[in-house]
């Protein structure tokens, strides 16, 4: 979509680096009611966070629940696995199992090193 004139092409879009260019120039206001910078001069307040700014943060009461639970139910199968195969020094082949277990690349990543530190915790107790 261009209009063409002669030797020139003329966008009949703007392009979006002009209106990036437009819209950070309408954020600057200038007080006047006309033009770009048009607009009431406003003093930017800092707002509380809300609740929702936190979710998925770890609280005390939830990580020392979840701790009891690990220590009072033990490991699954496959988290026993993955422990043999770290003790062995088969990172990667810990990594392709917590994989296929769970999923996705990075979950396998979480689950191989929350292992790793759950097998150096045991052996530095056992000292």
């Amino acid at each position: 979509p261009f209009l063409v004139t002669g030797a020139t092409r003329i966008s009949l879009f703007p392009s979006r680096v002009a209106t990036l260019a437009r819209k950070r120039a309408a954020t600057m206001v200038d007080g006047i009611a006309v033009g770009l910078k048009k607009g009431h001069i406003l003093t930017t307040r800092k707002l509380a966070a809300r609740p929702a700014q936190r979710k998925g943060k770890l609280g005390k009461r939830v990580k020392m629940i979840r701790e009891l639970v690990r220590d009072v139910v033990g490991s699954a199968p496959y988290e026993k696995r993955l422990m043999e195969l770290l003790k062995v020094g088969r990172d990667k082949r810990a990594l392709k199992l917590a994989k296929r277990k769970l999923g996705t690349h990075l979950r396998g990543k979480r689950k191989r090193e929350e292992m790793g530190n759950l097998l150096r915790k045991l052996t530095t107790t056992r000292k």
